[in-house]
């Protein structure tokens, strides 16, 4: 992923998005609203009209401080609370983000840049379902015992650990915050997070449920502000023993160098250039829908999204023909029409970003086959950052287009003649996140999972996520898993307890 780079009682209420266009969002400490201590904002863009709407708190280590403290005196009495009550809790926030759905959607989009339509179908119901799994999931979160014959029985404790440190990114916002606050909420522990300065209004709007669900004071506490303040204060902060980080590879490392030296727990989920493998055996017709999907779902801005896709030689020339075709059908423009299928970016720096690769490509040798260009939508859209889905071919499989993290509606096509060359070349970059195989072949497919160098292997389909399932990537894709028990076992601590018969 992208986004995040340190070098840069309401009760019966339903929440409205405001037309206030500089809205104040307010940091939330110690269960209530508050400004940073600074009093010191900035503007949050909107990225379909290019200008801003709202203002973001420009918090610092003052306002960390601050809320750690709340989180830290809120554990003792949360981490001792019981399961069912912690899981009536989640459970509630899980109800009220149903209850608010469309005002989450829109705002979501708002802020982002993304289809109204997919915030609404993906973003939002993923984020109550993130909540409705883990408040109902740690009451069958289980431990061990083993027996020692008739000398002694050991039994193991999972227990929270304490003020979790959780950071997420801007391009699913409110999706990836609740991925990491539900669980280490069940879990016992209480958190500090940030969500990311380019989206934050969706976790704004979180603070104000949270209150209405009567989550008790202190438990979870939310930080607005940029990366090098308000983020780096989270990641150095003594009394905050485990961080949940989700973006940029070097932002990762620069986590990971802080961070190891205080024995700080990592769970880190990082970059992505993810391959797409098809077989001339496929379901062409099956493939190509979701071919379209994995390349440009949210203008390519998923982490999982196949941005290298792989076709087999006897099949390249039919891909390449339907392929482009359709990609030149999708509609870009206003994010509230439901006929879009891509709306803006999340920023003019990262608009600027995505067409500087497309420059790259072409001084590497690389066809722009459609797109390429920003597109220009007319009306109170003409300073939106909209860019064409864009489709390239003739590039060598390790060259800096077909190796770096585009994080775009920008994928790379190229034919291969083996299944040993397909993964070879899928294999070939420093990261190993997601895959996806497209094959009527059903050992090709077992071996060709198996052998693909990333955490996540998709066999025709792509993001088919079950909750259950670990989530993360191998070598510079980060660090840990996410998802299931797998989030229980980062947020606790195992304790063998041993008694002698």
């Amino acid at each position: 992923m992208e986004p995040f780079v340190f070098y840069p009682n309401l009760a019966g209420v339903h929440l409205t998005l405001s037309t206030h266009p500089m809205e104040k969002l307010q940091n939330y400490i110690n269960g209530e609203l508050v400004p940073p201590h600074s009093n010191e904002y900035f503007e949050n863009i909107e990225p379909a009209i290019g200008k801003p709407y709202s203002l973001i708190p420009d918090s610092d280590e003052s306002d960390v401080l601050e809320a750690t403290k709340a989180a830290k005196a809120a554990f003792p009495i949360w981490s001792k609370m019981s399961v069912d009550q912690r899981s009536e809790i989640l459970l509630r926030i899980a109800e009220l983000i149903g209850e608010n759905l469309d005002e989450l959607a829109a705002a979501e989009s708002r802020d982002n840049g993304k289809p109204l339509k997919l915030a609404k179908t993906v973003d939002i119901p993923r984020a109550q379902a993130n909540f409705h799994f883990y408040g109902t999931g740690i009451l069958h979160f289980a431990s061990e015992s083993h027996s020692m014959g008739n000398l002694a029985i050991n039994y193991t404790l999972r227990q929270p650990i304490g003020v979790a440190g959780c950071i997420s990114p801007w391009n699913l916002p409110l999706y990836l915050f609740s991925w990491k606050i539900a669980p280490a909420l069940a879990s016992g522990n209480t958190v500090v997070a940030k969500p990311s300065e380019i989206t934050p209004y969706t976790s704004y709007l979180l603070s104000k449920i949270c209150i209405e669900a009567g989550l008790p004071k202190g438990v979870l506490n939310i930080v607005h502000g940029l990366g090098p303040k308000a983020g780096a204060a989270i990641i150095e902060h003594p009394d905050i023993p485990m961080i949940s980080f989700t973006g940029g590879t070097a932002t990762g490392e620069w986590i990971a160098r802080t961070a190891a030296p205080k024995f700080k727990k990592l769970s880190l989920e990082l970059g992505g250039k993810n391959p797409n493998l098809i077989f001339a055996d496929c379901d062409f017709d099956e493939m190509m829908k979701t071919t379209l999907r994995s390349s440009f779902s949210n203008q390519g801005q998923i982490c999982l999204c196949g941005s290298r896709i792989m076709i087999e030689r006897s099949i390249y020339d039919r891909f390449k023909t339907e392929f482009v075709e359709r990609v030149k059908a999708l509609k870009v423009g206003d994010p509230s029409n439901p006929d879009t299928n891509l709306g803006a970016v999340v920023s003019k720096p990262h608009m600027e970003k995505v067409l500087s690769y497309v420059e790259l490509a072409k001084e590497e040798g690389g066809t722009v086959l459609c797109g390429g260009n920003r597109a220009i939508i007319g009306g109170k859209f003409s300073d939106g950052y909209f860019l064409e889905p864009t489709v390239i071919e003739g590039l060598s499989y390790d060259c800096r287009t077909n190796q770096e993290e585009i994080f775009g509606p920008v994928v790379t096509i190229m034919p291969f003649d083996t299944e040993e060359e397909a993964l070879a070349i899928a294999n070939s970059t420093k990261y190993g996140l997601a895959s996806t195989i497209w094959t009527s072949d059903l050992k090709r497919a077992h071996r060709v999972a198996r052998d693909l160098h990333t955490g996540i292997a998709w066999i025709n389909c792509w993001l088919l996520r079950d909750l259950r399932t670990p989530f993360g990537g191998v070598k510079e894709s980060g660090v840990g898993r996410e998802g299931g028990f797998e989030a229980f076992q980062f947020f606790t601590e195992p304790k063998n307890v041993c008694i002698r018969y």
